[in-house]
C-alpha cells in the first residue's frame, strides 16, 4: 500500500544571533547627529548595529502607513483580499487633507492601485480607503493597527489613525518602527511596490495622476527599494529606508530630522557604515527545506520543515562562511495533538565547536491527534506491509467478482494452512506457520 504524506510548513524564528540584539556602533560613533531619535537594524536578525534614543515616542507621520500596508499583506495571504479587488471609495476616505490621491466618494479604485498611492506618494486617502475595505471602519482596522503592534512588541507605540495624520496621542518609536518594517519586509512584493521611484494612476483616463516616491534614496542610494517617509510640522522628518545588496538587507529609521536633505544624508550614512562594516553568512534560503520529521498519532504523518524567512548569522567583515557549522536537532518524539508555536527542534550554528547561534523551530499550525479508526487504519496497514515484506502475506485478485460475497473458505497445504477472505476488491492469502493451531 502507498502512503500519502501530508507536509506541513513551519515558521522559523530567530533568537540568540553571532552578535547580541544590542547597539554596535562605539560611544563616540554618532551616525545620525541630527535626528531626535534614530535606529539600525539587521533585516534577518534583529540585530540593532547603532541607536540614539531609539525607544523615545515621538509622532510618527506618515511612516505610520507601514503597518497600514502590513496588515494589507496579512490580509492577502490569509485570502481576505486580493491586490485585484475594487475597493469603492466612501466619504470619509475621500475627505482626508494633506497628500492624496484625490480620490471622490464612489470612485473604484483596486486595492493594487490604492496601495500604490501609499508605498510611492504616500496618500492619506488611499490609506484610508484601504483601512475600511481590510476591516471595515477605520476605527476598526486602528483596533487591528494596535494589537498588532503589541503582537509585535512595539511597546511605544500607540495608532489613532491609518494614515498618520497629527494627533497628540499617535505615537511611536525609532525602534518599533524597525520592528514593524521588518515584519512588513517579510512579504516580498510589497517591494515591488515601495521601490518604484515613479508611476501612473489612472492612465485609462483623460486626467492621468503621477505618482512620485517621496523617498528619493530609492533612486539614488544604491540597493534601496522602501520603505517608507513622514513629515508633518509636529513630527518634522522622518524616514525608515530599508537597503539589500546581496543577502544582507538593512534598515535605517530617523525620525525628527531638521529636512529632506539632513534625512537622506544621515540615512545613507547610517546604511553606508552597515555595509561597510558588516556582512551575513545564509544559514537558511527562504523556501529552503530543512528536514522531515515524523509525528506519531497526528492527522498528518509528518512534517517537512522549510525556513520562511532567510536565516543568517551576521559578523563583521572579513569572516568566513565555511567557518560556521549548521545542524538540526529535532526533538526525539513529536506526538499529536501539536499546537501552533510549540517547539519541535532547532537550528544550531557552531564555530570551532562552541555554539554561536540557535534558531527554534515552532509548528506554524496545529496539528491534531488522529481519529481512533485513522489509527486503527493505520496501524494494520504498516501490519500488512510488514507481512508483506516477510512474504507471511499475499495480495491478490478477487477470483469472485461479486462485492457481496463474505464466504471463507480454509484449505490444507502441506503443513501449513492458507486462508482465502472474500467481499473485497481483493482477496488476502497468509500462511498460519506451523506452530499454529491447524484448526480455528
Amino acid at each position: 500500500m502507498v502512503n500519502k504524506w501530508l507536509a506541513m510548513v513551519l515558521s522559523v524564528f530567530l533568537t540568540v544571533n553571532l552578535v547580541p540584539l544590542t547597539a554596535y556602533a562605539g560611544e563616540n560613533t554618532n551616525l545620525a547627529p541630527n535626528a531626535k531619535s534614530a535606529v539600525l537594524m539587521d533585516m534577518d536578525t534583529g540585530t540593532v548595529l547603532y541607536e540614539k534614543d531609539s525607544h523615545l515616542p515621538l509622532q510618527p507621520a506618515s511612516i505610520t502607513k507601514i503597518m497600514t500596508m502590513l496588515l494589507l499583506m496579512e490580509a492577502i495571504e490569509a485570502g481576505q483580499t486580493t491586490l485585484n479587488d475594487m475597493v469603492r471609495v466612501s466619504d470619509h476616505a475621500a475627505s482626508m487633507g494633506g497628500t492624496q490621491i484625490y480620490l471622490e466618494a464612489g470612485e473604484e479604485m483596486s486595492v493594487r492601485d490604492l496601495l500604490k498611492g501609499v508605498a510611492i506618494a504616500s496618500a492619506n486617502d488611499a490609506s484610508v480607503a484601504i483601512a475600511e475595505h481590510v476591516a471595515g471602519t477605520e476605527e476598526a482596522f486602528v483596533r487591528l493597527m494596535n494589537e498588532r503592534a503589541k503582537q509585535l512588541g512595539m511597546k511605544h507605540t500607540h495608532f489613532v489613525n491609518s494614515n498618520g495624520l497629527p494627533h497628540p496621542d499617535q505615537k511611536s518609536s525609532a525602534h518599533d518602527i524597525a520592528l514593524m518594517s521588518r515584519e512588513l519586509l517579510k512579504h516580498d512584493v510589497i517591494t515591488d511596490f515601495t521601490k518604484v521611484y515613479q508611476d501612473y494612476l489612472r492612465q485609462d483616463s483623460d486626467e492621468p495622476f503621477w505618482l512620485v516616491n517621496t523617498n528619493k534614496l530609492v533612486k539614488y542610494y544604491d540597493g534601496v527599494d522602501g520603505l517608507k517617509t513622514g513629515y508633518t510640522s509636529e513630527a518634522k522628518f522622518c524616514l525608515s529606508a530599508t537597503a539589500k545588496r546581496g543577502d544582507f538587507r538593512v534598515i535605517a529609521v530617523v525620525m525628527g530630522e531638521p529636512n529632506a536633505k539632513t534625512r537622506n544624508a544621515e540615512v545613507s550614512r547610517m546604511m553606508d557604515y552597515a555595509f561597510n562594516q558588516y556582512t551575513n553568512h545564509v544559514i537558511a534560503h527562504k523556501g529552503e527545506v530543512l528536514g522531515s520529521v515524523p509525528v506519531d498519532k497526528g492527522t498528518t504523518t509528518t512534517i517537512t520543515v522549510r525556513a520562511p524567512q532567510q536565516m543568517s548569522i551576521l559578523a563583521k567583515k572579513g569572516s568566513q562562511a565555511s567557518d560556521y557549522i549548521r545542524e538540526i536537532v529535532w526533538k526525539k518524539t513529536l506526538q499529536a495533538p501539536i499546537e501552533a508555536g510549540d517547539s519541535i527542534g532547532e537550528v544550531r550554528v557552531t564555530k570551532d565547536g562552541d555554539t554561536v547561534a540557535t534558531f527554534p523551530l515552532t509548528a506554524h499550525e496545529d496539528i491534531p491527534r488522529s481519529s481512533v479508526w485513522n489509527l486503527t487504519k493505520r496501524t494494520l496497514k504498516k501490519c500488512c506491509s510488514f507481512l508483506t515484506k516477510r512474504k507471511i502475506l499475499k495480495w491478490s485478485k478477487r477470483p469472485n467478482k461479486s462485492r457481496r460475497s463474505t464466504s471463507m473458505k480454509t484449505r490444507a497445504v502441506g503443513k501449513e494452512r492458507t486462508t482465502v477472505f472474500f467481499g473485497s476488491p481483493f482477496c488476502v492469502e497468509y500462511s498460519i506457520l506451523p506452530f499454529f493451531p491447524k484448526r480455528f
